[in-house]
């Protein structure tokens, strides 16, 4: 009984901190509570290991996708190269489940070697149209999973 009298204070303290800021209490409501329509469902492959799922490769919650990380596992090792395969892999996946590369709104860019920095952002320039989302760039420690230079992931929207 305890645990619902303070889920309720909490429910109560954000729909009040919403309409403080503007936002509608029905819209805080859903919000805090996940929406009563708003659920899970994978919509990519799910990546197995020894017969126990893993991770999926894309999954809709709302309206928001998600998109695993995708890496190039090819030749030639070359970062452009790379890089071009991943976001076109990732465009496939996007317009597959109803979005495009102008609905993605965060980016995640692992690379295996930050030297390769420049010349990814050579390729991905312009990829995501005259908007880009938001990005964060790291280099990774001990390279990217399965010997691909560059690995990215994102969000989109898809309104």
């Amino acid at each position: 009984m305890e645990n619902q009298t303070r889920r309720s204070s909490f429910k109560r303290i954000g729909v009040g901190l919403a309409a403080l800021f503007g936002v509608g209490a029905t819209t805080a409501a859903k919000a805090m509570t996940g929406g009563a329509k708003a659920k899970k469902e994978v919509v990519g492959d799910i990546i197995t290991d020894q017969d126990v799922p893993l991770f999926s490769g894309a999954v809709k919650h709302g309206n928001t996708l998600y998109i695993a990380g995708k890496g190039a596992h090819v030749e030639p090792f070359e970062i452009k190269a790379h890089t071009k395969i991943v976001l076109d892999n990732i465009q496939k996946e996007l317009e597959k489940n109803g979005s495009s590369m102008d609905k993605v709104l965060k980016v995640n860019v692992y690379l295996a070697d930050l030297n390769d920095y420049h010349a990814m952002n050579e390729v991905y320039r312009g990829r995501f149209g005259k908007n880009p989302p938001v990005r964060t760039t790291v280099a990774t420690y001990g390279g990217v999973p399965g010997d691909s230079l560059v690995e990215i992931d994102c969000i989109a929207a898809l309104d």
